[in-house]
Formats: C-alpha cells, sequence, structure tokens
C-alpha cells in the first residue's frame, strides 16, 4: 500500500516523497488507517519493521493545524526506554515535519539541565523523552502535559524490564484522559497486558512479524568449557576477515569494559558501551562504529538497545540473554536492510536452560558449530531426556521471525538436556545505574481536553 492511500497530511506525504518513501510497510500499512481514526493502538512488531513511521506520521497528521499553546507544552509525547532511541525517534520525526513548523525537542538523561532548559524555553510540539527525565521536568512544572493529544510508548517492554512502569503510569495520569494512546511492544506478556489494559481504551491490535529478516539472520551455536574458553573463542572471531562490524553482548557493565580492553590490547578496534558512559560518550562511540573507527563494539543490553546500524556483519553472544525476547532484540541488531548477518552465541552447561527457552521462543533449535582447535572439552549434555521443571517455561503460540539457516558444516546437535542449572554469569536485569535517568515523581491532575485539529 502506497503512503498516498492512507490519507495522511499533504505536508506529510510531501517529506516521505522528498525522501523517496513511497509503499508502507505492513506494520505501517496495519497502524496508521485505525490511528488517523483516533483509535488507541495496540502493536507487536519487532525492530526494523518500520515502526517509528506507523506511530509518527499518524501523530503529525493529527496535530499538523493544532496551535502552539505556550512554552513547552506538547500536543505529542513520545516515551523511550533509552536516549539512543529517543534520539532516533527524534531524528525521525524531524524527517517526517520537514515541511511543517513544529518544534520537535528530546527530553532524556545525561543531557545537560541547560541545554534542556534551553530547548524547553520555546514552545514545543512534540516531546520524545525516556521517562525518569520527563517526570524531573514535569514535577518542577517546566513542562505541561495538559494539552498532550497523543501518547506513545516506543518499545514498551523494554521499558517495564528497565524498570519504568511506575513512572510511565504516572506520565500517563499527567496526560489528558481524552488523548489517544499508541503502544508499540516487542512482546506481549502478562505484564504488558496488564499495562495495555490500564492504558488503552478499545485499542486496535496490530501485529507485525518480520519474517524479511529471519532469512537474513544465520543462528550458530558454540558450546563453551569455561569463561577462558569463550575467551579464546571470541578472539577467534574477533581476528576473521569475514568479521566486519560485530556487537558483542556482554551480561554486565564490568565485563563489557573488560572484554573490550582485551580485544583492544589484542590490536582491535574495539570499544565499550553501557549505561554508566554519559551521554557525549556513548553518542561518540556510536558514532565512530558507524563510520568503522570501531569495529568491535561490547554491549550490554540496556545500552545497545535502539542501537541502527545498518552494516553490522556479526552479533556474538559472548553470555547469553536473561530472556528470550532479549535475543531475538539482540541478533536483530544484524542482517538489517536486506543484507545478511550471522548470529553467533557462547553456551556452556549452566546456560542449558536459558538455551532451551530460547530455541522454544524462536521455534528454532541452533546449530552447533565448532573451531577447528577450540573444540570443547567437556560434555554439554549430562544424561538424557527433558530438563525438569519445564511447566512453567515462558510459551508462545506460532511460529517466530527469526528462523534458522544452516550454517557451513555444522557439527551434530541435540537439544537441550540435563537438569536446571542456574546461569554461571548472568545479569538479573540492569542495576540502577544501568538506567538512563531518574527523576522525581509527581502526580498531576488531567487537563482540559485539548482542542482538536481542523481538517486541512
Amino acid at each position: 500500500m502506497s503512503f498516498a492511500e492512507l490519507g495522511l497530511h499533504p505536508l506529510v506525504l510531501k517529506a516521505l516523497e522528498a525522501f523517496e518513501y513511497t509503499t508502507a510497510t505492513p506494520v505501517q500499512a496495519a497502524a496508521i488507517p485505525p490511528a488517523l481514526q483516533g483509535r488507541d493502538i495496540l502493536a507487536t512488531a519487532e525492530t526494523g519493521t518500520g515502526k517509528t513511521a506507523a506511530f509518527m506520521l499518524p501523530s503529525l497528521t493529527r496535530v499538523a493545524e493544532l496551535p502552539r499553546l505556550g512554552v513547552a507544552a506538547p500536543r505529542v509525547l513520545v516515551l523511550a526506554p533509552t536516549r539512543e532511541l529517543a534520539k532516533q525517534v527524534t531524528d525521525a520525526a524531524r524527517k517526517y515535519a520537514r515541511f511543517m513548523k513544529l518544534n520537535i525537542v528530546d527530553v532524556v538523561g545525561g543531557m545537560p539541565y541547560r541545554d534542556q532548559l534551553r530547548l524547553l524555553s520555546r514552545p514545543v510540539d512534540v516531546i520524545v523523552a525516556t521517562p525518569g527525565r520527563l517526570i524531573d521536568h514535569v514535577s518542577r512544572r517546566r513542562i505541561d502535559l495538559d494539552a498532550v493529544e497523543v501518547l506513545i510508548l516506543d518499545e514498551a517492554d523494554r521499558m517495564l524490564d528497565m524498570g519504568f512502569l511506575d513512572d510511565v503510569e504516572t506520565i500517563a495520569k499527567c496526560c489528558p484522559p481524552t488523548r489517544q494512546t499508541l503502544l508499540f511492544t516487542a512482546t506481549l506478556d502478562r505484564r504488558m497486558a496488564g499495562l495495555a489494559s490500564n492504558l488503552l481504551r478499545n485499542p486496535e491490535r496490530v501485529a507485525v512479524e518480520t519474517e524479511a529478516t529471519s532469512i537474513n539472520v544465520e543462528q550458530r551455536l558454540h558450546h563453551a568449557d569455561d569463561l577462558d574458553h569463550k575467551r579464546k573463542m571470541l578472539q577467534h572471531f574477533a581476528t576473521q576477515p569475514e568479521v566486519g562490524k560485530a556487537i558483542i553482548f556482554a551480561a554486565t557493565k564490568r565485563d563489557a569494559d573488560s572484554l573490550a580492553e582485551e580485544l583492544a590490547d589484542a590490536g582491535h578496534a574495539a570499544a565499550a558501551l553501557h549505561g554508566d558512559m554519559d551521554q557525549g560518550k556513548r553518542n561518540r562511540t556510536l558514532q565512530r562504529l558507524r563510520t568503522g573507527q570501531i569495529r568491535l563494539l561490547v554491549a550490554t543490553d540496556v545500552a545497545a538497545r535502539g542501537i541502527d546500524v545498518r552494516d553490522i556483519t556479526h552479533v556474538i553472544n559472548f553470555d547469553l540473554p536473561r530472556s528470550a525476547e532479549d535475543y531475538v532484540h539482540r541478533i536483530g541488531r544484524t542482517g538489517r536492510a536486506g543484507a545478511s548477518g550471522i548470529a553467533i552465541s557462547f553456551a556452556g552447561r549452566a546456560d542449558r536452560e536459558t538455551l532451551f527457552r530460547i530455541e522454544r521462543y524462536t521455534n528454532a533449535t541452533l546449530a552447533v558449530h565448532v573451531i577447528p582447535g577450540l573444540e570443547p572439552q567437556r560434555p554439554f549434555h549430562a544424561g538424557g531426556g527433558r530438563p525438569a521443571g519445564r511447566n512453567n517455561s515462558s510459551r508462545h503460540n506460532g511460529p517466530k521471525p527469526w528462523q534458522r539457516n544452516h550454517g557451513d558444516k555444522p557439527a551434530g546437535h541435540q537439544g537441550p538436556r540435563g537438569p536446571r542449572a542456574d546461569h554461571a554469569r548472568s545479569e538479573h536485569g540492569p542495576a540502577r545505574s544501568e538506567r538512563p535517568d531518574h527523576g522525581r515523581r509527581d502526580s498531576h491532575g488531567a487537563g482540559k481536553p485539548p482542542a482538536r485539529a481542523k481538517a486541512w
């Protein structure tokens, strides 16, 4: 379906034409029409499906001809879990509003207050914010949410994982009850369903899977004896010419720093990315990755969420993620924009339970590969039979978008077996310092219903 058929504002269409965007992606074609009708939206879509345009294009259309109400009184409010994702959404919104006289700003942790106060001293139409810093400004009455027409939650599942549930609910209470709410999430579990039932009114359900991406990502598994074995395998892949740019996922910030330092000492262009870094350093690190000054980026899940670098050839899970959903987000960093990619995971015996959940969630068995000279010396499986305690395993109905491609000469593979074992080196959610920002909470009453946009 073309954008011209969706009923978007003429100035929005003009911007899309200027950037040669003509055809809507499945999630855009499904979400934009009901959003233009004023319906609340509950959408599940992975990164890379075009979800930013799916919520931003109808929102800009809705507020295209509304008058500004004063200093920092936005009509559209977007909440994002991380600073990097907030910046991406801000850049996209400015691109789509290229021919509209709208002031679009981002309000995130790590940015100097002086700079933010300068941006908020002028009338604002769209604010893209991380929850903690937004609450800080709202509680100090620097931002007025009484006139919000559209509240958007981008990657809402990640905001819940990062402990922002209370912040999100507080912000929603500060917005008018007559607002339109668009909620986008990669997963829809019980917690997310509860949040949706609290914030959405009779929402339109949109569910899109990225089948094209699944074809482009080859998933490989390497059994690891111990931490030293993992390090040797990582050094092996770092020297391979086919590994162009790679993101290496570590369980903790300390591990990310340590691995990046080891790779740099071995002569590789490597750097770490995690939540303890200030915003300026994070931005410089990502820019160096985009320009090729950095080839190997060692990151934690929180820091890497929202990274959009098109030419990532490999994702290496030095540590398996704590959830199957995070695994899908990780490997989605490669194989983007039609390119092919490879996802490599290291797993020890202590990771068998985690591996089982990943394979069950993705509906695929990871092909086992062996590096000549670095073969595992310890058996990965202990005894036969299915691991105990499966009754409470995470459930998923239907096939997932990530399907395995067969690699070259994979070794024989058995499914996860043996008794339940704890992950030897795991990170059970981000530490408090990993959160992008923190702010004081304040609950405001709902404001007066704002004026509605006139037909153009």
